[in-house]
């Protein structure tokens, strides 16, 4: 059987009840119109709201739903193509619990009012080593999650990029954060140090995951709660140092 092309993933994304594809003029500048009552109105309980960013396909965000029954989960990716996968899945295995939208992080605002969401999930996400506008931990993305987070609200960084990850520390460290959990490789650490990552660190993997643990690439996690501050600070870091062990360490991977 050939394989569907985008143009009718692209079309059964417009029939999936899970899958919301809002249109700029409804979000830019502007609250889109579930802001506020994901509970409400398509969830319909009041469960906690888990959110991923850069989901991509959905299989962290689908993994998590499964586990968790008891919690509603967000996945947020740009790229249709990629959340078909994702949303063909929770439609034919009626999952009540996951909704998935496709739009760009830079309206995450438009989208969920003060203290709707629990917790964030990045996962694999681009470490945007050249642009740190672009980075979905840089400071002015965390200070966007904090307008919608609860004030115990968690955020879980798990990543195969050594950059990304000190990046991340750096900033935490530097603006005060609280940190949970700090793991430069979940896979090859010791008994005691996998016993505090949280279960689901461990017990659910991306297509990615997979690839880069071929690589033989550590897989990292962070997680931490925001402070309360009206702006947060750049980390003052050795950005060249990491970017370069980074680029070291893919290359001597690729050749193994």
């Amino acid at each position: 059987m050939s394989s569907i092309g985008k143009s009718e993933k692209f079309r059964q994304n417009s029939t999936f009840k899970c899958l919301l594809q809002p249109a700029m003029e409804e979000v830019f500048r502007k609250d889109y119109k579930f802001k506020g009552k994901w509970n409400s109105e398509l969830f319909e309980n009041n469960n906690p709201i888990t959110l991923e960013l850069g989901c991509g396909k959905g299989e962290y965000t689908i993994a998590l739903a499964q586990k968790f029954k008891e919690r509603n989960f967000i996945g947020i990716d740009i790229k249709g193509a990629r959340l078909w996968k994702g949303a063909k899945f929770v439609e034919e295995n009626g999952l009540k619990n996951v909704k998935f939208i496709r739009t760009s992080i830079d309206f995450i605002e438009s989208f969920f009012t003060a203290e709707e969401v629990e917790q964030i999930w990045i996962t694999f996400a681009d470490p945007q080593i050249k642009s740190d506008r672009k980075r979905l931990t840089n400071s002015m993305f965390l200070k966007r999650y904090k307008h919608f987070l609860n004030k115990s609200g968690i955020i879980h960084l798990k990543t195969d990029s050594i950059f990304l990850h000190k990046y991340t520390l750096a900033l935490a460290t530097e603006n005060h954060f609280k940190i949970h959990t700090i793991n430069t490789d979940i896979y090859n650490c010791s008994e005691e140090d996998k016993k505090l990552l949280p279960q689901e660190v461990l017990s659910v993997q991306t297509f990615y995951e997979k690839f880069f643990l071929q690589m033989g690439l550590p897989i990292t996690y962070l997680s931490f709660s925001l402070t309360e501050k009206e702006c947060y600070n750049e980390p003052t870091w050795d950005k060249e140092y990491w970017k370069k062990q980074e680029e070291i360490g893919r290359i001597k991977k690729s050749i193994r």
